[in-house]
């Protein structure tokens, strides 16, 4: 991938990932899904591929150091492996407001004691 290629267009359609099968729905949780960036290393970030030309991975050798591939431009803000476990799904799907309307009040019970 040469280090001047664009990343692909945003994967997302309507806050989901749909080729990823346990990504969580940040529909309606405030999050929006972010575009694949590319970092210093030339390597697109969050583009669902995990495959570069110029990532250490794909070039390493006893001389390469870890420490290359740590730190924030390693990882994607919302299209990360990480998003898929099923604690982090509930982390964020708890953030979407409840569904109920328009059978709740916003501040009222109005079902307390009918019962």
């Amino acid at each position: 991938m040469d280090k001047n290629q664009q990343p692909q267009e945003n994967m997302s359609i309507d806050q989901t990932l749909p080729h990823q099968i346990n990504s969580p729905d940040f529909k309606d949780t405030g999050m929006k899904i972010e575009p694949p960036f590319v970092n210093k290393h030339g390597v697109i970030i969050g583009d669902s591929i995990y495959g570069s030309d110029n990532s250490p991975l794909e070039n390493w050798s006893s001389d390469t150091d870890p420490a290359i591939m740590s730190g924030d431009e390693w990882v994607h803000p919302t299209n990360d492996i990480g998003w898929n476990t099923e604690e982090n799904r509930e982390l964020i799907e708890s953030k979407r407001k409840p569904q109920g309307v328009p059978f709740m009040h916003p501040s009222k019970d109005v079902s307390h004691g009918s019962d």
